[in-house]
Protein backbone atom coordinates (compact mmCIF):
# COMPACT_ATOMS: atom_id res chain seq x y z
CA UNK A 1 0.00 0.00 0.00
CA UNK A 2 1.16 3.49 -0.80
CA UNK A 3 1.59 6.01 1.73
CA UNK A 4 -1.25 8.41 1.48
CA UNK A 5 -0.62 11.04 4.40
CA UNK A 6 2.43 11.43 6.66
CA UNK A 7 3.37 13.53 9.63
CA UNK A 8 7.08 14.37 9.63
CA UNK A 9 8.46 15.46 13.55
CA UNK A 10 5.19 17.28 13.59
CA UNK A 11 5.43 20.07 16.76
CA UNK A 12 2.38 22.09 17.90
CA UNK A 13 1.31 24.14 20.37
CA UNK A 14 -0.95 26.58 22.17
CA UNK A 15 -0.95 29.01 24.14
CA UNK A 16 2.82 28.47 24.92
CA UNK A 17 1.96 24.97 25.79
CA UNK A 18 3.04 21.80 23.59
CA UNK A 19 0.28 19.36 23.09
CA UNK A 20 2.16 17.14 19.93
CA UNK A 21 6.06 16.86 20.68
CA UNK A 22 8.06 15.45 17.74
CA UNK A 23 5.02 12.95 16.38
CA UNK A 24 5.66 10.77 13.04
CA UNK A 25 2.95 8.99 11.26
CA UNK A 26 1.93 7.37 8.13
CA UNK A 27 -1.14 6.18 7.38
CA UNK A 28 -1.58 4.25 3.67
CA UNK A 29 -3.84 3.73 1.00
CA UNK A 30 -6.58 1.23 2.90
CA UNK A 31 -5.45 1.42 6.02
CA UNK A 32 -7.49 2.58 9.30
CA UNK A 33 -4.92 4.01 11.90
CA UNK A 34 -6.60 4.85 15.30
CA UNK A 35 -5.65 7.47 17.64
CA UNK A 36 -6.39 6.54 21.58
CA UNK A 37 -5.68 9.02 23.93
CA UNK A 38 -7.05 11.08 27.27
CA UNK A 39 -9.30 14.73 26.64
CA UNK A 40 -6.34 17.21 25.80
CA UNK A 41 -3.64 14.70 24.87
CA UNK A 42 -3.59 16.10 21.28
CA UNK A 43 -5.69 13.93 19.14
CA UNK A 44 -8.04 16.29 18.01
CA UNK A 45 -4.98 18.92 17.67
CA UNK A 46 -3.31 15.94 15.29
CA UNK A 47 -6.57 15.43 12.84
CA UNK A 48 -6.86 19.17 12.27
CA UNK A 49 -3.05 19.31 11.08
CA UNK A 50 -3.80 16.36 9.02
CA UNK A 51 -6.90 18.00 7.45
CA UNK A 52 -4.26 21.41 7.25
CA UNK A 53 -6.88 23.43 9.16
CA UNK A 54 -3.59 24.61 11.45
CA UNK A 55 0.05 24.27 10.70
CA UNK A 56 2.59 22.76 12.59
CA UNK A 57 5.02 24.96 14.45
CA UNK A 58 7.58 22.88 12.75
CA UNK A 59 8.28 19.65 11.06
CA UNK A 60 6.16 18.35 7.97
CA UNK A 61 2.31 17.45 7.32
CA UNK A 62 2.13 16.14 3.59
CA UNK A 63 -0.61 14.28 1.04
CA UNK A 64 0.79 12.23 -1.28
CA UNK A 65 4.34 14.14 -1.16
CA UNK A 66 2.58 17.45 -1.12
CA UNK A 67 2.05 19.65 2.01
CA UNK A 68 -0.86 19.63 3.14
CA UNK A 69 -3.58 22.98 3.48
CA UNK A 70 -6.84 23.52 3.57
CA UNK A 71 -7.06 25.85 0.72
CA UNK A 72 -5.88 23.73 -1.52
CA UNK A 73 -8.29 22.78 -3.93
CA UNK A 74 -6.56 18.79 -4.06
CA UNK A 75 -7.02 18.49 -0.45
CA UNK A 76 -10.30 20.00 -0.21
CA UNK A 77 -11.26 17.35 -3.24
CA UNK A 78 -9.41 14.33 -1.25
CA UNK A 79 -10.01 14.58 1.98
CA UNK A 80 -13.31 14.35 3.97
CA UNK A 81 -13.62 15.10 7.81
CA UNK A 82 -15.70 15.26 10.74
CA UNK A 83 -13.85 17.38 13.03
CA UNK A 84 -16.75 19.27 14.20
CA UNK A 85 -20.31 19.26 16.51
CA UNK A 86 -22.05 21.26 13.79
CA UNK A 87 -23.51 20.07 10.74
CA UNK A 88 -24.31 23.38 8.35
CA UNK A 89 -26.16 25.29 7.41
CA UNK A 90 -29.37 26.06 9.38
CA UNK A 91 -31.92 26.34 6.35
CA UNK A 92 -31.07 23.41 4.62
CA UNK A 93 -33.07 20.73 5.13
CA UNK A 94 -30.92 16.94 5.62
CA UNK A 95 -31.46 16.19 1.99
CA UNK A 96 -30.39 19.62 0.85
CA UNK A 97 -27.24 19.06 2.85
CA UNK A 98 -26.39 16.24 1.49
CA UNK A 99 -27.52 17.25 -2.17
CA UNK A 100 -24.84 20.22 -1.70
CA UNK A 101 -21.68 18.21 -0.64
CA UNK A 102 -22.63 15.57 -3.61
CA UNK A 103 -23.22 18.25 -6.35
CA UNK A 104 -19.70 20.52 -4.88
CA UNK A 105 -17.56 17.22 -5.03
CA UNK A 106 -18.27 16.37 -8.97
CA UNK A 107 -21.07 13.82 -8.71
CA UNK A 108 -23.31 15.12 -11.23
CA UNK A 109 -26.16 12.87 -12.31
CA UNK A 110 -24.88 10.45 -9.55
CA UNK A 111 -25.62 12.77 -6.90
CA UNK A 112 -28.89 11.78 -6.54
CA UNK A 113 -28.87 8.15 -6.06
CA UNK A 114 -25.54 9.08 -4.16
CA UNK A 115 -27.76 10.78 -1.18
CA UNK A 116 -30.46 8.39 -1.30
CA UNK A 117 -27.66 5.90 -0.61
CA UNK A 118 -26.25 7.58 2.56
CA UNK A 119 -29.90 8.07 3.80
CA UNK A 120 -30.61 4.72 3.87
CA UNK A 121 -27.38 3.68 5.10
CA UNK A 122 -27.91 6.11 8.12
CA UNK A 123 -31.03 5.30 9.06
CA UNK A 124 -32.32 9.31 7.75
CA UNK A 125 -34.01 8.29 5.19
CA UNK A 126 -37.26 9.75 7.31
CA UNK A 127 -35.85 12.72 8.04
CA UNK A 128 -34.77 13.81 4.67
CA UNK A 129 -36.69 16.79 4.95
CA UNK A 130 -35.88 17.89 8.79
CA UNK A 131 -33.85 21.20 9.44
CA UNK A 132 -30.43 20.83 11.27
CA UNK A 133 -32.37 21.99 14.57
CA UNK A 134 -35.19 19.56 14.34
CA UNK A 135 -32.49 16.47 14.86
CA UNK A 136 -31.86 14.48 17.85
CA UNK A 137 -28.32 14.65 18.99
CA UNK A 138 -27.54 11.08 17.70
CA UNK A 139 -28.96 11.82 14.27
CA UNK A 140 -26.88 15.46 14.12
CA UNK A 141 -23.93 12.88 14.16
CA UNK A 142 -25.20 10.62 11.91
CA UNK A 143 -25.95 13.58 9.25
CA UNK A 144 -22.04 14.93 9.38
CA UNK A 145 -21.32 10.99 8.93
CA UNK A 146 -23.44 10.75 5.89
CA UNK A 147 -22.06 14.41 4.43
CA UNK A 148 -18.48 12.48 4.41
CA UNK A 149 -19.88 9.34 2.97
CA UNK A 150 -21.77 10.76 0.35
CA UNK A 151 -18.81 12.31 -1.59
CA UNK A 152 -15.60 10.23 -3.23
CA UNK A 153 -12.20 10.46 -0.46
CA UNK A 154 -8.92 9.17 -0.56
CA UNK A 155 -8.97 9.84 3.03
CA UNK A 156 -11.27 9.93 5.70
CA UNK A 157 -10.60 12.13 9.12
CA UNK A 158 -13.09 11.29 12.18
CA UNK A 159 -12.57 12.65 15.20
CA UNK A 160 -15.10 10.73 17.67
CA UNK A 161 -17.06 9.95 15.06
CA UNK A 162 -19.33 7.47 16.81
CA UNK A 163 -20.11 9.99 19.99
CA UNK A 164 -23.87 10.18 20.45
CA UNK A 165 -24.68 6.58 18.40
CA UNK A 166 -26.21 4.14 19.67
CA UNK A 167 -24.61 0.89 19.56
CA UNK A 168 -26.54 -0.46 16.27
CA UNK A 169 -25.59 2.75 14.70
CA UNK A 170 -21.86 1.96 15.60
CA UNK A 171 -21.78 -1.13 14.43
CA UNK A 172 -22.84 0.44 10.97
CA UNK A 173 -20.18 2.56 11.22
CA UNK A 174 -17.74 0.09 11.32
CA UNK A 175 -19.26 -1.78 8.69
CA UNK A 176 -18.81 1.40 6.52
CA UNK A 177 -15.52 2.27 7.49
CA UNK A 178 -14.21 -1.40 6.83
CA UNK A 179 -16.04 -1.06 3.06
CA UNK A 180 -14.18 2.26 2.67
CA UNK A 181 -10.75 0.34 3.63
CA UNK A 182 -11.74 -1.95 0.74
CA UNK A 183 -12.63 0.58 -1.82
CA UNK A 184 -8.64 2.01 -1.19
CA UNK A 185 -9.73 4.56 0.75
CA UNK A 186 -7.37 5.50 3.91
CA UNK A 187 -8.57 6.87 7.43
CA UNK A 188 -7.43 7.97 10.64
CA UNK A 189 -9.61 8.13 13.44
CA UNK A 190 -9.44 9.70 16.97
CA UNK A 191 -11.70 7.47 19.12
CA UNK A 192 -12.32 6.48 22.74
CA UNK A 193 -14.50 3.50 21.93
CA UNK A 194 -11.72 0.41 22.03
CA UNK A 195 -14.57 -1.68 19.94
CA UNK A 196 -14.42 0.58 16.99
CA UNK A 197 -10.82 0.65 17.22
CA UNK A 198 -10.56 -3.35 17.06
CA UNK A 199 -13.28 -3.62 14.39
CA UNK A 200 -11.87 -1.16 11.98
CA UNK A 201 -8.14 0.14 12.35
CA UNK A 202 -5.01 -1.84 11.34
CA UNK A 203 -2.63 0.05 13.81
CA UNK A 204 -3.60 1.98 17.09
CA UNK A 205 -2.02 4.65 18.58
CA UNK A 206 -1.77 5.84 21.84
CA UNK A 207 -1.78 9.82 21.60
CA UNK A 208 0.63 12.38 24.55
CA UNK A 209 2.31 15.58 23.87
CA UNK A 210 5.60 13.60 23.61
CA UNK A 211 4.71 11.88 20.58
CA UNK A 212 2.71 8.65 19.43
CA UNK A 213 3.12 5.04 21.13
CA UNK A 214 1.73 2.29 18.82
CA UNK A 215 0.06 -0.25 21.19
CA UNK A 216 -1.26 -2.58 18.82
CA UNK A 217 -1.09 -4.02 15.03
CA UNK A 218 -4.57 -4.78 14.92
CA UNK A 219 -5.30 -6.04 11.35
CA UNK A 220 -9.34 -4.47 11.26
Amino acid sequence: MSALLELTDVRHGYDGRDVLNGVSLTVREGECVALLGENGSGKSTLLRLAAGRELPRSGTVTLRGIAVSEDDRSVRAGVATVLDSGVGYPDLSVHEHLMLVALAHGLGDAAADAVDRVLAEHHLTERADALPHQLSSGQSQLLALAQAFVRPAELLLLDEPEQRLDADARVRLAGRLRAAKARGTAVLLATHNRELADAVADAEYSVSGAGLLVTGVLGG
